[in-house]
């Protein structure tokens, strides 16, 4: 069996906390350290709750482990869902690219998401360098996108074909793209695993002074090219949510109201 967790028996202090922790059951004490005994799905539970940092996966960078520090930690509950509350859908963005170094932590915050079975196989895609050369495709393919949403979603050619007649006319009015400068698509076979690391790098985004619009319309327009699919290099894997960020070129003042919730205690 190839050792992909290794523990520094030199390090490894015998506390078993790693072994209790395990949710594969991958690890046990022998002799008093700990020993890890078969295949896991590499989780990382047991490099992050070993008091003695004994404990690696090889196949991971390590580097990128941080300790952790209460004080850095902690988010204050009213501040947190007044940031949730706070946010808004942006569809009018400041022509300014989002700096690299946040891009970079943006899709971090989804990278860090927890996936199915720890697979970890979102495919992140960022369109910002080459935004203009790809509406530019993506109109291009309109016509072709249309027939194909004919045969299988034909809800869709009505409102989709307004668009594209209005961005005829007048190419600043562009109700996919709107002005955003980034596109940002998540891809992956399991749908869930796309949404909560999309609802991470939102957050990640309005922490960093962007804003971002989840658009259902371009998800169900890409995804029904092959060329367009092609381009991204997704064709092989179905895309999980598509966002448009940038930074807003508006300010919201308060919070917008909502519904009660439907909520059932038992």
């Amino acid at each position: 069996m190839e050792e992909t967790i290794l523990i520094n028996r030199e390090l490894c202090i015998g506390c078993g906390l790693c072994v209790k922790d395990c949710p594969g059951n991958a690890l046990k004490l022998e002799e008093g350290k700990a020993v890890y005994t078969r295949q896991c799905i590499e989780c990382g539970h047991c490099v992050a709750i070993c008091p003695s940092a004994a404990v690696s996966i090889p196949s991971y960078d390590m580097e990128e482990v941080e300790e952790y520090h209460k004080d850095s930690f902690t988010i204050d509950p009213e501040h947190f869902l007044h940031a949730v509350k706070f946010r808004r859908s942006v569809r009018n963005f400041k022509q300014e690219p989002v700096k690299k170094e946040s891009v970079e932590r943006i899709v971090d915050a989804g990278r860090y998401t927890a996936t199915a079975r720890n697979l970890q196989a979102c495919t992140f895609v960022v369109v910002q360098e080459r935004l203009a050369e790809f509406k530019e495709l993506f109109w291009q393919q309109m016509p072709s996108i249309l027939e194909v949403l004919q045969e299988t979603k034909p809800e869709y050619v009505r409102p989709f074909t307004l668009f594209y007649e209005m961005w005829k006319k007048d190419p600043q009015n562009d109700t996919f793209f709107f002005n955003t400068t980034s596109l940002v698509i998540v891809a992956s076979h399991n749908p869930l695993d796309a949404g909560l690391a999309s609802a991470n790098m939102e957050n990640m985004a309005v922490a960093e002074g962007a804003g971002v619009l989840y658009s259902g319309y371009l998800q169900r327009t890409i995804s029904t090219s092959p060329v367009l699919m092609e381009w991204l290099g997704i064709a092989d894997k179905p895309i999980g949510c598509c966002m448009l960020m940038g930074y807003p070129a508006v300010k919201y003042e308060r919070t917008a109201p909502r519904r009660k919730a439907d909520v059932r205690f038992f």
